[in-house]
């Protein structure tokens, strides 16, 4: 049986406990045995972490020891998954480059605030996470997130929505779901998810995010079925295992 940690903490607003037991109720259907921790003590023992297949992130404007974020980033790099949504995932530790690296990505603003309408439009390819959906609208906080050029971008949705500085610049698409790899570990995000109720008002929200975490949980099995090895990535002792305090 496979297994996963959620940590869910950081600021209220975006409800992590109600997230939280979404996502493990949606793990549970797919018979993933899930842990659900309060506090990011649970990131402490690097060994226990590489027992995991998925971490999923629930915890906004926090800060992380650099000691657990290199014990996490190693359980990714040796095929667990990390997945999470919105501020939990992509605004968890605005003062660590190195989760900001991982995850692939930072939130910096949302233009219009709760409640701004807006579309978001599938990428379609090859993608299993989207395959078969279709652009579907979205009231809620539209993120506007500065990301890794390595993503792969699976939606999008449009800026300006409403006026602002930024305005001033062009039209421009901005990245609301990707996938990136991290040594061997898959990482999944969307930025959907200001309150829990964004993945039962818009339910495509919460068909990617299902989709999303179980794609994530796969790296470990991949890897194996493969042949793959964490070695090819730590051959170049002078860039891995990346160590940040």
């Amino acid at each position: 049986m496979k297994k996963a940690m959620i940590f869910q903490g950081g600021w209220d607003g975006h409800e992590p406990q109600l997230t939280s037991k979404r996502f493990a109720r949606l793990l549970n259907e797919e018979g993933v045995q899930t842990e659900i921790y309060d506090t990011l003590d649970c990131l402490a023992d690097a060994e226990k972490l590489l027992d995991y297949d998925l971490f999923v992130a629930c915890w906004t404007m926090g800060d992380i020891k650099g000691e657990y974020c290199n014990n996490i980033s190693n359980a990714i790099a040796h095929g667990a998954g990390i997945a999470g949504c919105h501020g939990g995932m992509c605004d968890s530790f605005r003062q660590s480059t190195q989760w900001q690296f991982i995850t692939g990505g930072q939130w910096v603003e949302h233009p219009g605030g709760d409640g701004t309408p807006y579309m978001v439009n599938i990428c379609h390819g090859s993608s299993p996470i989207i395959e078969g959906l279709e652009d579907f609208p979205v009231s809620s906080e539209q993120y506007y997130v500065h990301i890794d050029p390595a993503i792969e971008v699976l939606a999008t949705t449009r800026f300006p929505q409403v006026n602002g500085y930024y305005a001033a610049n062009k039209v421009v698409d901005v990245p609301v779901v990707w996938t990136k790899y991290w040594g061997l570990g898959r990482v999944f995000y969307t930025s959907l998810g200001h309150h829990d109720d964004v993945f039962d008002k818009s339910p495509t929200s919460e068909v990617i995010m299902k989709r999303g975490m179980m794609w994530a949980i796969e790296g470990k099995q991949y890897a194996k079925d493969h042949g793959l090895t964490i070695d090819k990535y730590t051959e170049k002792k002078q860039f891995y295992p990346v160590e940040f305090n």
